[in-house]
């Protein structure tokens, strides 16, 4: 259930819906008796004392309105359909929105979060207790503590996240913006280690960037000590921009890969891959840095514009 319906006047044909809808003391005690439970149009009759006729007429104004929803479930004669409130509350604007004005949602992932992923030794996870689990068995990448990763890594392959998709209904997204502090990965660290790290989304390729070394001469601002010397330390900050006019890599053109390439307001989620492709020139592996990690306080940040 929705926490907050956001109506402001653009939604003239749904703020029209909504008062329709309010304006009757019966929907309002429809309202109130979906508080805790769904119930059918029959139990809702039954409870009010009403025809079923006319009850379902008042769900029928309801729903148009998008306070509440019909969901079938099944029933001891096939499925029936149950009423459930669709917003705990409604905030009206009276303004409306600046279409010329740029408008951001964000999303930041820890690095543990990733929902599929193909490492090598060497490879490991590490939070700020230590290492989670044994060095360089890819099995403890399916650790169910390995959520509580703030720093990951392999010598080659890839790891994937689903950010969800935060775009409002109606609007156009404009630019996708995902930051992210990583290195190469070499067994200790190695600062010449070079790695092609590319960046897929939603299965289109966006482009490469090049890693100049494993970094871990000196510690990361944030490491905690229960990540030993020897091992990488801390990355650089990438920035990967994708528009109308391409994807940009730290403000630098890189691919052809366009915004409207990549994914519909209707898609739930965006598939974010990072990692080594087979063919690189260059397959260094890869050390991802969360915000307790490294040298920036940030996990992975994805941000929309519209």
């Amino acid at each position: 259930m929705a926490l907050l319906l956001d109506i402001n006047l653009s939604d003239k044909e749904q703020l029209c819906s909504i008062g329709k809808a309010l304006s009757s003391p019966i929907r309002l005690e429809i309202l109130d008796l979906l508080n805790y439970n769904s119930l059918n149009i029959g139990q809702i009759a039954q409870a009010l004392d009403l025809p079923a006729s006319s009850t379902a007429l008042h769900v029928k104004i309801l729903e148009r309105a998008g306070l509440l929803v019909l969901e079938s479930r099944p029933g001891s004669h096939g499925s029936m359909k149950l009423c459930r409130k669709n917003a705990e509350g409604l905030r009206v604007s009276f303004l409306k929105p600046n279409e010329n004005i740029d408008h951001i949602v964000t999303t930041e992932m820890p690095v543990g979060h990733f929902t599929k992923c193909s490492v090598t030794p060497t490879c490991g996870l590490a939070n700020e207790q230590g290492f989670i689990g044994i060095n360089d068995m890819p099995a403890n990448f399916y650790l169910p503590h390995r959520t509580t990763a703030g720093m990951l890594w392999s010598s080659s392959g890839y790891v994937e996240y689903r950010f969800p998709n935060l775009l409002p209904p109606k609007k156009q997204v404009k630019k996708l913006i995902l930051s992210f502090e990583i290195c190469s990965e070499a067994p200790g660290y190695n600062p010449q280690w070079k790695s092609d790290i590319s960046l897929q989304i939603n299965d289109s390729f966006c482009g490469i960037y090049r890693s100049p070394g494993d970094f871990g001469a000196r510690r990361g601002k944030l490491t905690p000590l229960s990540m030993p010397d020897g091992y990488s330390q801390y990355g650089l900050l990438v920035t990967f921009e994708i528009s109308k006019d391409g994807t940009f890599l730290n403000g630098q053109p890189i691919s052809e890969t366009k915004i409207e390439d990549l994914f519909s307001q209707q898609d739930e989620s965006i598939k974010v891959r990072i990692g080594n492709q087979p063919d690189a020139e260059y397959v260094g592996g890869f050390v991802l840095f969360g915000k307790e990690f490294g040298d920036f306080p940030q996990d992975l940040l994805l941000s929309l514009v519209y």
